[in-house]
């Protein structure tokens, strides 16, 4: 009898599972990238920010140049410093930000502003930025398909990279 009733259970158990529907899901999902001295280390530095897909577009028919762009999909991406850091010579005190970008040909402005918790730039309002960067425009050898955010350690702290496309985008950090 225990053996009928368990095999009933796993029966509705498994059904209900399978009745599940995902087609709402995300489809430019959520990442986190951190900027750490060594890999089980405390993070220096955190972005969360989503990341959408070429799917045979053209990254110029989806990031406008010339204006704020909220560097991803979705929610803006939130930065945070866990200790004070030195971008460009500005000192730049621990706490979590919101990054945008403004993107160009040679050169990319990343914008780092104290209004949180917005989705996309529409909420944006630049008399709350706490500095405007300029980051430089590498070549890329491959193309990224996915949006990608990443670190690279250096000497000095970390670079913060941007890649789309056959866009890469570096801004140094000091920290």
């Amino acid at each position: 009898m225990r053996l009928l009733v368990a095999l009933l259970l796993s029966i509705g158990f498994n059904t209900h599972l399978s009745a599940q529907n995902f087609t709402n899901l995300d489809r430019s999902p959520l990442d986190i990238s951190y900027a750490r001295p060594e890999r089980t280390a405390d993070p220096d530095i955190r972005i969360i920010y989503s990341r959408p897909q070429l799917k045979g577009r053209e990254v110029k028919d989806l990031v406008p140049k010339g204006k704020i762009w909220r560097t991803g999909a979705n929610e803006t991406v939130e930065i945070t410093f866990f200790k004070t850091v030195l971008i460009e010579g500005k000192r730049i005190e621990a706490g979590t930000y919101t990054l945008y970008t403004i993107p160009g040909n040679r050169n990319w402005t990343v914008v780092l502003n104290s209004k949180l918790n917005t989705w996309g730039a529409y909420a944006y309002e630049e008399d709350l930025d706490i500095g405007r960067f300029t980051a430089e425009v590498l070549p890329t050898e491959n193309e990224v398909e996915v949006f990608s955010i990443n670190f690279e350690r250096t000497e000095s702290g970390y670079t913060l990279f941007f890649a789309w496309g056959e866009t890469l985008v570096a801004l140094p950090i000091q920290a």
